[in-house]
């Protein structure tokens, strides 16, 4: 009896190392804690169709909104480590819900295995088409003349535009409503209706609205100002130093892939990230490929999360706020 079982162990351990060595043999999905058209849906389905021709399988895209990343990101912490079921998310989901919720539902360092920061891109700040300010000194001289009366949208509270947001009004001695959104795309809508009259979105997300004239591009967070909008200056140039943020997006998987499938992915995704044509789609939207190692991500994140900590816990933010 002993043998039968050692025998039939044996034989479960051989197809399992089969199945991981012919990975991968079926669809994978990708998660993606937003509504589509934002910065996280761009960026998965652009890495997606890259994914797909690299790997040999369909990617599909499902999107699970809800609690500023919270509801998809507690689903692919509960999914099976088998490469089937990636995750796509943002700066909000991984280096800042963990330090402002008490109760998330995952922890972006033991339930997830690290893959790769996908892009960067800074924050926007737009308005609707049909907001009297046009520049920067105009905006922040409306804010003055109408204290808590302008409208903020994000795509979620303690999103990385929320929070931006919270910077700007500390920095320039101004207040604000904030209104969040459960995710990018449904706050960039409600800035083109007008019902919104403000925000500091991800440039890659806005580019299209504002080429449009949808929405009013009056700075950028960068350091620099981006290729894809020459003409913009920074918050810097325009007299708001000291307010640098990028948002980025990474991709991760629920913890304890084998390590055959988690190097197939890795290499996949590195692979798709020095692509041309991924590159210059990204490129042209205003984000930055990144591509880096699931070693250089667990480094950058620690940073992250020490960093907005730093944010929430000086601002006094809350997640009711």
């Amino acid at each position: 009896m002993k043998l039968l079982h050692k025998v039939l162990a044996a034989f479960a351990a051989c197809a399992s190392l089969a199945a991981t060595a012919q990975y991968p043999t079926r669809p994978i999905t990708i998660v993606v804690p937003f509504t589509p058209g934002g910065s996280s849906d761009i960026t998965a389905r652009t890495f997606g169709n890259k994914l797909s021709e690299i790997l040999g399988q369909p990617i599909i895209i499902d999107n699970k909104p809800g609690a500023n990343g919270g509801i998809g990101g507690t689903f692919v912490a509960k999914q099976p480590a088998d490469g089937y079921t990636l995750f796509v998310g943002s700066i909000g989901v991984f280096a800042i819900n963990p330090v402002l919720y008490k109760d998330l539902g995952y922890d972006p360092k033991k339930d997830y295995d690290l893959i790769s920061v996908l892009v960067r891109t800074p924050n926007a700040l737009v308005t609707s088409a049909s907001f009297p300010p046009n520049t920067l000194a105009e905006f922040i001289d409306y804010l003055k003349k109408n204290p808590g009366k302008v409208s903020f949208a994000s795509s979620g509270t303690g999103s990385s535009d929320h929070l931006t947001a919270a910077l700007f009004w500390q920095k320039t001695g101004t207040t604000g409503i904030h209104i969040p959104y459960k995710g990018g795309s449904a706050a960039h809508l409600d800035i083109i209706a007008g019902n919104s009259n403000a925000s500091f979105q991800n440039l890659g997300s806005i580019t299209q609205h504002v080429k449009g004239g949808k929405m009013k591009l009056l700075a950028v967070t960068s350091d620099k100002r981006d290729p894809s909008v020459p003409n913009v200056p920074t918050l810097a140039e325009a007299g708001v130093p000291g307010l640098e943020v990028f948002s980025w997006q990474a991709i991760v998987a629920p913890k304890g892939l084998p390590k055959d499938v988690s190097d197939k992915i890795v290499g996949a995704v590195l692979q798709a990230a020095k692509d041309p044509g991924v590159v210059k789609k990204l490129n042209d939207i205003g984000f930055e490929v990144v591509g880096g190692t699931p070693a250089e991500f667990s480094k950058f994140l620690d940073s992250e999360l020490a960093r907005w900590k730093g944010v929430i816990d000086a601002g006094g933010i809350k997640q009711s706020d």
